[in-house]
């Protein structure tokens, strides 16, 4: 069973930045693919973005160009590094791997609340 504990949330105002984290239970090199999700106040909870073994990595149209997902497998940790924030990225974020290079993902974070402000 892994473990995914995030931080790095908080409030920011629209322009901002913020980089979220996400740490491992076990070594990263046991997990395939990494993903960042977000649940938007009164949505359903949707893909932001993810980063395959290999570091390949793709991205929601939403948040191209202004996030960036990555891992440090040495580390065992992910990271999502967020720019130019919208009020309309305010949502809690999770992070969630899989073992396997396809399929859903079985492991995840308990969330950690990002609000933007304008």
């Amino acid at each position: 069973q892994v473990q995914l504990v995030e931080s790095g949330g908080g409030p920011v105002q629209s322009g901002g930045s913020l980089r979220l984290s996400c740490t491992a239970s076990e070594s990263s090199f046991s997990i395939n693919a990494m993903a960042w999700y977000r649940q938007r106040p009164g949505k359903e909870r949707e893909l932001v973005a993810v980063i395959g073994s290999a570091g390949i990595s793709s991205y929601a149209d939403s948040v191209k160009d202004r996030f960036t997902i990555s891992r440090d497998k040495a580390k065992n940790t992910l990271y999502l590094q967020m720019n130019s924030l919208k009020p309309e990225d305010t949502a809690t974020y999770y992070c969630a791997a899989r073992r396997l290079r396809v399929g859903e993902y079985a492991y995840w974070g308990q969330g950690t609340q990002v609000t933007v402000s304008s």
